[in-house]
C-alpha cells in the first residue's frame, strides 16, 4: 500500500516519532497482522492495530458477545450483545469505522489445524488473544513452521504476561513451556479480571507489533514481561535461551499443527462445549423455521441462538455450534445431534 498525503497526516504524530518515521510507516501499511481470538486482548491489540495504520489485518473469532464481555472487551457495545453477534463481525463493524482506508476481515471460525493455513497464510505477525494453550501450541507450532513472528499474550485477575516469539531469534512458546500449566487454571469466568491490565498486556504486545511490522524487530526485548495492576509491579525476565531439544523450533516436530479436526472440547471456565462438525454448512433460516416449534430463538445472519432450558445453543453457518450450560461432550454432542441433527 503506497501512502498518500491523507496517510501522512492521518499518522503524523506516528511518522513523527524517529524509530518509525515516514520509511516504517510504509512497511505498516503493507504489513498483515492476523489476531487470533477478539476477547479483551484481542480487542484492544485490534484497535491499537487498526489506529497505527497496519494495511491488512484478519481478525480470527470463533465466539459471540455477550453482556459479561462488555466489562473488558473494548471494542463491543450493548447492541452487540443483545443482537448476539459473532465477535469477528461485531470487530470489523467497529474497526472499519475507526479506519476505513485499510483492510479488515473479520472471521468467524475456531483456528484448528485443517484450517491453520488458510487463514493465517501471508500473515507477517501473529498476535495471540486465546484463552487456552492448545491453541496457543498450534499458532507456536505454525509460526516456527513458517518462520513467523507472533506475540503470547495472557490475562486473568488483575495479573498478564506477554512474550515475543521471533523465529530462528528467541525462545519460542515450547521453550518456555514444554507442557501446558497442570491442573486446572484460573480463568475471567472463575477468578475474574480487571479490565485496567487488559489495558497494560495489550499495549506491550501492540508496542511489539509496531516494532516488528515497522521494520524494527531489532528494538524487540526478548523477555517474558509480567504485570500486576492491583499489586503495581511489572517485571521483566529475559527469556531462557532456545532449547536444543525443543520439539518445535529445534526438532521441527509439529505435533499440534499435524492434528485433524477436534472432537468436542469443553470451553475454559464457559459452562460450555464446543461442538466441531465443518464438513456440513447449515442453512440457518430453516434451521430456525424447525427450532421454533420447540424452543425460544432468536437469530441474525451469521448465527442462531436456540434456548431449551437449561442448555442454550449458538449454531454458525458452518455447522460449529456452542452449547451453555454443560461441560460433558456427551450431553452437548447429544443436544446438537437431537435439535440440529447427526
Amino acid at each position: 500500500m503506497q501512502m498518500t498525503s491523507g496517510d501522512r497526516e492521518r499518522y503524523s504524530r506516528q511518522i513523527l516519532f524517529p524509530e518509525i518515521g515516514e520509511q516504517g510507516q510504509e512497511r505498516l501499511l503493507r504489513a498483515r497482522a492476523v489476531i487470533v481470538g477478539c476477547g479483551a486482548l484481542g480487542s484492544l491489540t485490534a484497535m491499537a492495530l487498526v489506529r497505527a495504520g497496519v494495511g491488512r489485518i484478519s481478525i480470527i473469532d470463533r465466539d459471540y458477545v455477550e453482556f459479561s464481555n462488555l466489562q473488558r472487551q473494548f471494542l463491543f457495545e450493548e447492541s452487540d450483545a443483545a443482537e448476539g453477534l459473532p465477535k469477528a463481525v461485531a470487530a470489523e463493524r467497529r474497526l472499519r469505522a475507526v479506519n476505513s482506508a485499510i483492510e479488515i476481515h473479520g472471521v468467524i471460525a475456531d483456528l484448528d489445524p485443517s484450517n491453520a493455513d488458510e487463514l493465517m497464510s501471508g500473515a507477517d505477525l501473529i498476535l495471540d488473544g486465546t484463552d487456552n494453550f492448545e491453541t496457543r501450541y498450534l499458532l507456536n507450532d505454525y509460526a516456527i513452521s513458517r518462520g513467523v513472528p507472533w506475540i503470547y499474550a495472557a490475562a486473568v485477575g488483575s495479573y498478564g504476561v506477554t512474550m515475543p516469539v521471533i523465529p530462528r531469534t528467541t525462545a519460542c512458546l515450547r521453550c518456555v513451556y514444554p507442557e501446558p500449566p497442570a491442573g486446572a487454571q484460573p480463568t475471567c469466568d472463575t477468578t475474574g479480571i480487571l479490565n485496567s491490565v487488559i489495558g497494560v498486556i495489550a499495549s506491550l504486545a501492540s508496542s511489539d507489533a509496531v516494532k516488528i511490522l515497522s521494520g524494527r524487530a531489532d528494538r524487540v526485548i526478548p523477555c517474558i514481561t509480567t504485570a500486576d495492576v492491583w499489586n503495581g509491579s511489572i517485571r521483566h525476565i529475559h527469556q531462557p535461551a532456545r532449547d536444543p531439544e525443543c520439539p518445535a523450533c529445534a526438532r521441527r516436530d509439529f505435533v499440534h499443527l499435524d492434528g485433524g479436526v477436534r472432537s468436542p472440547i469443553s470451553l475454559c471456565g464457559r459452562n460450555a462445549v464446543q461442538i466441531h462438525t465443518r464438513s456440513r454448512p447449515l442453512d440457518l433460516a430453516e434451521l430456525k423455521t424447525r427450532l421454533l416449534a420447540v424452543g425460544d430463538v432468536r437469530s441474525n445472519e451469521f448465527a442462531l441462538r436456540f434456548f431449551q432450558a437449561p442448555l442454550e445453543m449458538t449454531v454458525f453457518s458452518d455447522g460449529r455450534a456452542i452449547i451453555k450450560g454443560t461441560t460433558d461432550p456427551g450431553v452437548a454432542r447429544s443436544f446438537y445431534a437431537r435439535y440440529v441433527g447427526n
